[in-house]
Formats: C-alpha cells, sequence, structure tokens
C-alpha cells in the first residue's frame, strides 16, 4: 500500500502497528524506535545541545510512549504531555501529531517551578472540537508507570508499558469488555511470546519522525508578544537568540531581519 511506501522510502521513520487482542478486548500498539532516536541525537548535536544521561533516558521513554498512545489516538488528533518532577526537579515535554507523523520533545532544568509534587498534564487538541486539557499526580521516576498512572486517573482504562530490546516499546490499553485480570498480571515475558500466545488482528501502521517544524519565521511571534524594554535586552547586541520551546532548537536572528 501507500503508506508502507512511504514508510520503505524513508529510513528515519518509525512504523508503529496497532493490533486488537481478540478474546483479551485490549489494543496493542508497539514500535522499534532507533531510527527516531538516532534524529534525535542528531537534532541536538546540531544545536549544540547535551542532557544528563539519566534525563535524556527518560526523555527518550516518554518520546516512545506519546507515539504509541499518538497511534492509538484519531488521525486528526494531537497530544502534548508535560511532566513535572518534584526530584529531580525537571520539565519533560513531548508531543505527536498524527498528520503527518511527527513526535518531538525536550527537557527543562532552569527556571523550573516547583510544585512540590509530581505533576503530569496532558493537552489535546482535534480538528472541530474544542482544546482538552488534564492534569494528574504521579508517584516516583520511571516515567513508564507515569503514564500508565495517567492513563488509570485521567483515562480511566488500564494500560501498560513495556520496554523490550532494540529499542522496542509496546502499549496494550483495556478496551470495553476487556480482560482486566489478564491485562494487570501481563509481564514482560508474556508480551515477549504474545504473537505465539494470543490472537493478534492487525489494524494499521503509522509513521512517525521526530521533527518539530519549527523554523526561525515561526518562532518570531514569540518575541514580538514581549515588552520593548525585554526587545532593547534581546537585542542588545544586534542578535536575539531564540530557543524553541518545543523541541530546544536554537536559532540566532538579526534584530533588522526582525524588523
Amino acid at each position: 500500500c501507500g503508506m508502507s511506501q512511504m514508510l520503505r522510502e524513508d529510513t528515519s521513520m518509525v512504523e508503529v502497528r496497532s493490533f486488537y487482542v481478540r478474546q483479551r478486548n485490549a489494543l496493542l500498539v508497539r514500535g522499534k524506535f532507533a531510527p527516531l532516536y538516532l534524529d534525535y541525537y542528531l537534532h541536538l548535536m546540531q544545536h549544540g545541545l547535551k542532557y544528563e544521561e539519566s534525563l535524556d533516558n527518560h526523555l527518550k521513554e516518554l518520546l516512545a510512549a506519546v507515539t504509541l498512545h499518538s497511534c492509538s489516538r484519531p488521525q486528526d488528533e494531537t497530544c502534548a504531555w508535560t511532566l513535572q518532577m518534584h526530584q529531580p526537579l525537571v520539565n519533560f515535554f513531548v508531543t505527536a501529531v498524527n498528520r503527518p507523523g511527527r513526535t518531538t520533545g525536550r527537557l527543562f532544568t532552569e527556571d523550573v517551578r516547583d510544585s512540590g509534587n509530581n505533576l503530569f498534564i496532558a493537552q489535546v487538541t482535534r480538528t472541530h472540537f474544542q482544546p482538552r486539557q488534564s492534569m494528574v499526580q504521579f508517584e516516583g521516576t520511571d516515567l513508564l508507570k507515569a503514564v500508565e498512572q495517567f492513563y488509570t486517573q485521567s483515562e480511566q482504562r488500564l494500560t501498560r508499558l513495556f520496554r523490550a530490546d532494540d529499542e522496542e516499546f509496546i502499549m496494550v490499553s483495556a478496551e470495553p469488555d476487556c480482560d482486566e485480570i489478564w491485562l494487570h498480571e501481563l509481564s514482560y515475558e508474556d508480551v515477549e511470546n504474545i504473537d505465539a500466545t494470543e490472537h493478534l488482528t492487525p489494524l494499521e501502521t503509522r509513521g512517525y519522525v521526530f521533527e518539530c517544524g519549527c523554523s526561525i519565521d515561526r518562532l518570531y511571534p514569540l518575541i514580538a508578544r514581549l515588552p520593548e524594554d525585554d526587545l532593547n535586552h534581546i537585542f542588545e547586541d544586534g542578535m536575539a537568540t531564540i530557543n524553541c520551546p518545543r523541541c530546544g532548537a536554537i536559532y540566532k536572528a538579526p534584530q533588522d531581519h526582525f524588523n
């Protein structure tokens, strides 16, 4: 099909596949994220960004999780997650859109407000629908577990996330009349052999790349909203440094270009 051809031609694209688990009434979504992570690291190198290793690993897992989540959602839906961690004090931001399939994200370690709790904030936009936002607290520092807690509290359905070999991540979510005892007790070993033990019906395949879509021109409105005193400070030497709030990309912009 056309989608398969497009996926073969773009080696940086991750194929994310969804399946219906019959008899269990569950949705399984999985993908191998090595190609997306390669573009993520190229992005960091291009913009001179470097994250502490443990935080970097957390962000990579969230990029996988938000992509799996997006694949399970309607084609015209865009989701964005902000996870505010109390210890260590850091904010993670990830977002995914289906048309075209793009995932991006970054983390913040400076000027982070400490609420004293771990907060998971989800924002959803969809064509012809009002934007929605939900916020829940989560426990611990395992961010895949945080996503599971978000599903339980906000989406109100049991969901499990698993790390597999070769940068593969798997999400299994309850559908109506799900065998929730089976899903709750599902182990990594069970998921590893699920093709042999369960009847999986393929639903669809979507492709995602690590890409923000930002540019210097698209970031100018962020500057235009600033007070004049702040503008004078930003362009003090005739050149402004603009940092993309979604992916961390760094741009240099001369003042005459802004005018």
